[in-house]
């Protein structure tokens, strides 16, 4: 058995909106949580791509994605989830 601070950790985000809170809010927590993640040790910080859900705002990927990994130095980021019907098939292999 490894010991703990040899196991990777990860962490998943759907990116929700607060109540009485934006989206705008929302993206500035989730860069938050991803930096404070990668001091933590975290090596990766997943998205979940979700539409037409009023408190998630992770629908675009691309730049949310682009946004987490901007604003973070070492942990890497990628989609987590990915619906299929919405993305030609080379975009899916690049998730």
């Amino acid at each position: 058995m490894k010991p703990l601070h040899d196991i990777a950790l990860s962490m998943l985000d759907l990116v929700a909106v607060r109540e009485g809170g934006t989206v705008a809010d929302a993206l500035a927590i989730a860069l938050r949580t991803a930096q404070h993640a990668e001091k933590l040790g975290f090596t990766r910080y997943w998205l979940a791509e979700h539409h037409n859900m009023s408190g998630i705002a992770s629908s675009a990927m691309a730049v949310l994605v682009g946004h987490i990994a901007g604003g973070t130095e070492r942990i890497r980021v990628g989609s987590g989830g990915v619906m299929l019907p919405n993305h030609a098939p080379l975009v899916v292999a690049e998730a």
